[in-house]
């Protein structure tokens, strides 16, 4: 039916080829590029059916646009950093090809996890006749789309959304991350915010935290308020919303070790000074740690990843709650990777395949609570994400 081009090579993109290749039907042909091929090669030997790669830098325009006009493309599937988004996007608006990520662009010299930049394309994706899709991960992702399927079809009007992340995986190690160490710390550092009557509110970094009895004896973690990106859209495109939070799980040693690293300025962004060399002491960390993409043989347990949900019913209050859970050892066992990548990738490959196929389809910059929930969630039940629906609530978050 089409051919993508993936950009990015670590854990999230081997699940991403990995998926889109148990699919030939709609991606008929797949094309993996990053910085380094040789990552691109080791991804593509794991795969079954043939697997083209390239090198490209996700950091300059030209190179991308290079690469693009020779591939041509139908979708341009953006699993690199963060920091690449708005490369990668005037990289499609110059070949007037449709784009899709996972992760809202962030400046590499700010930790600022907003929309706005990318919203700002709205007109130029619109005139050009082509598609952007933001945030076609789990959460954000998924967790949009729970909300949108909520809306549909269980309440009448929503009123408010917590989204719960809870990694209950251990990987053995005293101090490592799920996904990108870089991407983590910064998210996880940041202060607190939560939309309520209109506004935004702020916290002290996970300051709240609520202990967690999860479905399906999955343990009892603490939660802790975070702000994430998805609030932002969310506020943004549901009706009558009155509040929306957004909760992870993390561990005492996981915490303490960040607690300590801050203490000693290892997580900071700006640069330093070190034998005449400027460093960023972030980024000296993120090669100090395991790679997230090693982690999948090593990692045991599961997540749960969920959105409790009220609002009215036939004038009345209800409170609705949709989650997935899944397996470390699973996912490893399909694709090699971890369950956080697995989550990641699969919505990602979900994404891409509705928007190559046309069922969803627009110009310009869309989040995924705009889309039609019904064709995604189909797709996560038979691609490997099911999910559950609950009456009534799971915690009490006041």
């Amino acid at each position: 039916m089409g051919k993508v081009l993936i950009i990015g090579a670590g854990g999230v993109s081997s699940v991403v080829v990995h998926k889109c290749a148990q699919h030939p039907d709609v991606f008929e042909e797949i094309v993996l590029a990053s910085r380094t091929k040789s990552k691109c090669d080791s991804i593509a030997a794991q795969i079954d059916r043939p697997i083209e790669t390239a090198q490209v830098d996700a950091d300059n325009v030209p190179e991308l646009v290079e690469l693009i006009k020779k591939v041509q493309p139908d979708l341009v599937l953006n699993v690199a950093l963060p920091y690449q988004d708005l490369h990668i996007m005037d990289a499609c608006l110059e070949t007037g090809v449709n784009y899709l990520d996972t992760a809202n662009y962030e400046p590499e010299d700010t930790a600022k996890f907003e929309y706005k930049w990318q919203w700002d394309y709205q007109d130029r994706f619109k005139d050009a006749g082509i598609m952007a899709l933001l945030g076609s991960g789990f959460d954000p992702g998924v967790t949009s789309v729970f909300c949108t399927y909520i809306q549909k079809h269980h309440l009448d009007e929503v009123h408010t959304i917590d989204i719960i992340d809870v990694n209950a995986g251990d990987h053995g190690y005293p101090f490592a991350t799920n996904f990108n160490p870089e991407i983590n710390i910064r998210e996880v550092t940041a202060r607190g915010r939560y939309w309520e009557k209109g506004e935004w509110k702020e916290t002290d970094p996970l300051s709240v935290k609520h202990a967690f009895e999860v479905p399906e004896n999955i343990g009892t973690p603490n939660i802790y308020l975070m702000y994430h990106e998805e609030l932002e859209s969310l506020a943004k495109h549901i009706p009558h919303l009155k509040r929306a939070r957004f909760w992870m799980s993390f561990g005492d040693s996981y915490l303490k070790h960040l607690e300590v690293l801050g203490n000693v300025g290892m997580t900071r962004i700006d640069e330093v000074e070190f034998n005449g060399q400027k460093i960023i002491p972030l980024q000296f960390l993120k090669a100090l740690l395991p790679d997230p993409a090693t982690l999948g043989p090593r990692t045991v347990g599961k997540t749960w990843i969920g959105c409790q949900v009220t609002g009215l019913k036939d004038g009345k209050e209800k409170t609705v709650t949709i989650y997935n859970t899944c397996d470390h050892q699973e996912c490893y066992k399909e694709v090699q990777s971890q369950a956080i990548s697995y989550t990641t990738g699969v919505p990602a490959m979900i994404g891409a395949n509705l928007m190559i196929s046309k069922v969803w389809s627009g110009e310009g910059v869309f989040n995924m609570e705009q889309m039609d929930p019904d064709p995604f969630m189909d797709l996560l039940n038979t691609c490997g994400l099911p999910w559950k629906v609950i009456d009534g609530p799971v915690i009490d978050l006041g």
